[in-house]
């Protein structure tokens, strides 16, 4: 299993290597000022970190008062994730129209886009990362955890 060292440089390279791809494609694609964009995609970067907790956290909870147990099933798991996106499509949808001055519409294009670009960046991504940062053997975790 991870550590908490870990999943912390995990999530910092993952936003920041995730920024640092969707801001200028993004600008590029929706013609939007580079800076401008570029907080846009900060702040809603910030709001998915903050978001990933407290929903996880919190659907956690429901299925362990349910269910006695927090292992989901494939059909959980698309729920899970399916809750998770349509929560924060609602959240950054305005947010995106109000910042950027575009429509609604215009707003769900770019949420509809961010959304299917960190789908394809988190697969990609996570794969890369457990290559590069192996999870230790138990046992070798073990024991240096004894020593």
């Amino acid at each position: 299993m991870r550590t908490a060292k870990d999943r912390f440089r995990h999530a910092i390279l993952f936003e920041v290597l995730g920024l640092l791809l969707v801001t200028p494609v993004g600008a590029w694609l929706f013609h939007i000022p580079f800076q401008h964009f570029g907080a846009a995609a900060l702040i809603c970067s910030i709001v998915a970190t903050l978001w990933n907790y407290v929903y996880n956290f919190a659907f956690d909870r429901v299925m362990q008062r349910q269910t006695g147990s927090t292992q989901k099933t494939v059909a959980q798991r698309i729920l899970h994730a399916v809750m998770f996106e349509l929560g924060l499509l609602l959240a950054m949808m305005p947010f995106l129209a109000w910042f950027l001055g575009v429509t609604l519409l215009e707003a769900f294009v770019m949420d509809i886009g961010f959304a299917g670009f960190y789908l394809v960046y988190a697969f990609v991504f996570n794969w890369v990362y457990d290559i590069v940062f192996p999870v230790p053997d138990a046992g070798a975790a073990e024991f240096a955890n004894a020593g």
